[in-house]
């Protein structure tokens, strides 16, 4: 007890003289730092690097995870989204119709815990105005959430990736390895959907595209198109839904954002 009051005063004294460092960080050093980032150099200048890769660590930090709070400029607060997983840009310019292509980034990282091997590539088509947004663990899927798009007016998606030994003892799937599509539909959907999808499912697909076989699902209600396929250790459900009054608008786009899934 005696060892524990004692050390107590000096380590906060410690803790109080590196949150002085920390706050004498000024908020325009941190700013100026980002935006060198966001320019594209990773190079710092003289004056950074007398900071000290101590100091240079403590100021990555405040960028990473203070950066909004400071109140730095759109394009260095761009940086900070750039940085954090799920945030790296993928989209094409939009084509002749307006439809933009997005491939997910050889080098995006996702929360898929430690031990998972690189995310073999996947590809869709979304028409301009669809745009990333943030997906949270806390969300329907949790960490096997890879990615979601949205648009106000017309719908949303999003894309699940899970291990293919949660359901098979496999290492180099396919979808017909996984079952047939009924069993595919009965296993999966309620993960994708939320709620049971028996005698929901309006009509039931099969598509080939350079060797692999693709499951296409609709289901009634609630509003969602489904793709399903498999890939080196990975199980890939892509789904898309909207409002009933979006699916009355926009089904036509919907259809064929859901169909152009494909896993490169």
């Amino acid at each position: 007890m005696n060892t524990s009051l004692a050390s107590g005063p000096c380590f906060c004294f410690k803790e109080s003289k590196r949150l002085e460092q920390i706050r004498g960080f000024r908020r325009t050093e941190v700013c100026a730092t980002a935006e060198k980032w966001n320019n594209g150099s990773n190079i710092l200048g003289e004056e950074d690097k007398k900071i000290g890769r101590r100091n240079a660590l403590i100021s990555g930090f405040l960028m990473a995870s203070s950066l909004s709070l400071l109140g730095c400029t759109g394009e260095a607060l761009a940086v900070k989204q750039g940085l954090l997983a799920g945030r790296i840009p993928g989209l094409s310019d939009p084509d002749e119709r307006g439809f933009r292509t997005y491939r997910r980034p050889d080098d995006k990282s996702g929360g898929h815990g430690v031990g998972w091997s690189p995310i073999i590539p996947y590809s869709f088509k979304v028409p301009d105005g669809w745009e990333e947004v943030p997906v949270s663990i806390a969300d329907l899927g949790g960490t096997e959430i890879d990615l979601r798009f949205a648009s106000p007016q017309e719908g949303r998606l999003f894309v699940i990736v899970a291990p293919v030994r949660r359901f098979a003892d496999l290492d180099d799937a396919t979808i017909e390895q996984i079952g047939p599509p009924e069993r595919v539909i009965d296993a999966f959907g309620p993960e994708v959907v939320g709620e049971n999808v028996e005698g929901k499912v309006s009509s039931m697909e099969t598509a080939e595209h350079s060797g692999r076989m693709y499951y296409q699902f609709e289901i009634e209600s609630p509003h969602a198109l489904i793709t399903a396929t498999a890939a080196g250790n990975r199980l890939y459900l892509f789904n898309v839904t909207g409002s009933g009054l979006q699916w009355k608008k926009h089904y036509k786009d919907l259809k064929e954002i859901a169909q152009s899934f494909r896993v490169v």
